[in-house]
């Protein structure tokens, strides 16, 4: 989400921002993807849910992540550069399981591993608007003037409602449910409701 004319970011996102800046873990990991010098790149998805959702449930000790996801976007896409940027952000983050991933090149992800054809996205944006919930769709950048990013294509009712509804982007019913299932989402955070 963008700051409106006089610079402030609208109540959500201003609320995410803080939760962010809370969290060592995530400002460090913040901190390492911006060093790699992408310019369109987020973190999101269950490292940034389970921040919101950890402070909203009033935990003092951060959740396990199983991993932070760093997505950007990037053409030409180069062969062997999320696996080198991996390598990087291991080294300047150390014990933390990274899983890099350029959203231009994802469409071939479902083609090679899925035998599926999905249209090409065309901005990180695009991308973060596909993920398997609306509560997951939500990255945050760290900008230059270490000033917190928000990008949110679904919004952060969901995330902060703790409510979970599937996105059919591109993640179909049954990959939903088996998500809800895997991730014991309503066992971790017991307020969370799933649809």
């Amino acid at each position: 989400m963008l700051p409106d004319e006089a610079g402030a970011l609208p109540p959500l996102e201003l609320r995410l921002a803080g939760i962010v800046r809370a969290s060592a873990s995530l400002m460090a990991a913040l901190r390492a993807a911006r060093g790699v010098g992408l310019a369109s790149w987020c973190i999101g998805a269950g490292a940034v849910r389970s921040a919101v959702w950890d402070a909203l449930h009033g935990y003092t000790a951060p959740s396990r992540v199983d991993d932070v996801d760093l997505v950007y976007f990037e053409l030409p896409a180069q062969p062997g550069r999320d696996a080198a940027l991996e390598r990087a952000l291991c080294l300047a983050l150390p014990g933390v399981a990274w899983e890099v991933t350029n959203q231009a090149t994802v469409h071939e992800w479902f083609r090679d591993a899925l035998q599926m054809q999905v249209e090409p996205l065309l901005s990180l944006e695009a991308g973060v608007a596909t993920w398997p919930e609306y509560a997951t769709c939500v990255g945050v950048t760290l900008n230059a003037d270490d000033g917190i990013g928000v990008l949110a294509p679904h919004g952060l009712e969901d995330l902060f409602a703790l409510r979970l509804r599937h996105n059919p982007a591109r993640a179909d019913a049954a990959t939903y449910r088996q998500r809800l299932g895997s991730k014991r989402f309503t066992e971790r955070w017991p307020l969370v409701t799933a649809a």
